[in-house]
């Protein structure tokens, strides 16, 4: 059958497929070999979703949210589950939830951060250099010297 980790993107691909019953049988399916897959968990609310069945994937959504409360996604997801079940103030709630978690994740500090492989990050641009000196203007007219 494979690996926990090929099970779970084995579906992910039948859910990029728009396959979402097939999707959610290998989700559950690897819930089942390990009920604390965040990311399975995750997917899974998000497949009953796109299948329309709004009360499962809030349960669903639920149950990432106990494995991983202060995950901005989590929250994200289910705002939009609860305002497409019509329940506007429970959506709200979760929209608010998400927010505070983007806000957390902020204002971590840099040594709660891991650290960044170098080869990872964005280039940075160099700043331009100035000229060391200005070039000559010869469409200017020196001024006639005087006096001699």
């Amino acid at each position: 059958m494979g690996s926990l980790q090929d099970q779970y993107d084995d579906a992910m691909f039948d859910f990029s497929r728009g396959e979402y019953a097939a999707a959610i049988d290998k989700l559950r399916a690897v819930l089942s070999a390990d009920a604390g897959h965040f990311d399975a968990q995750l997917a899974l609310g998000m497949a009953l979703y796109r299948q329309g069945d709004y009360p499962a994937a809030i349960v669903e959504g639920h149950k990432a949210e106990k494995l991983n409360p202060h995950e901005q996604l989590v929250h994200t997801n289910l705002s939009l589950f609860y305002m497409k079940a019509g329940d506007k103030k429970t959506a709200e709630h979760h929209g608010l939830q998400a927010r505070i978690a983007s806000w957390r994740d902020d204002k971590t500090a840099p040594e709660d951060k891991p650290a960044v492989d170098p080869e990872l990050e964005l280039a940075k641009p160099s700043a331009p250099k100035a000229p060391e000196k200005f070039p000559e203007m010869p469409w200017k007219k020196k001024p006639p010297v005087s006096g001699h």
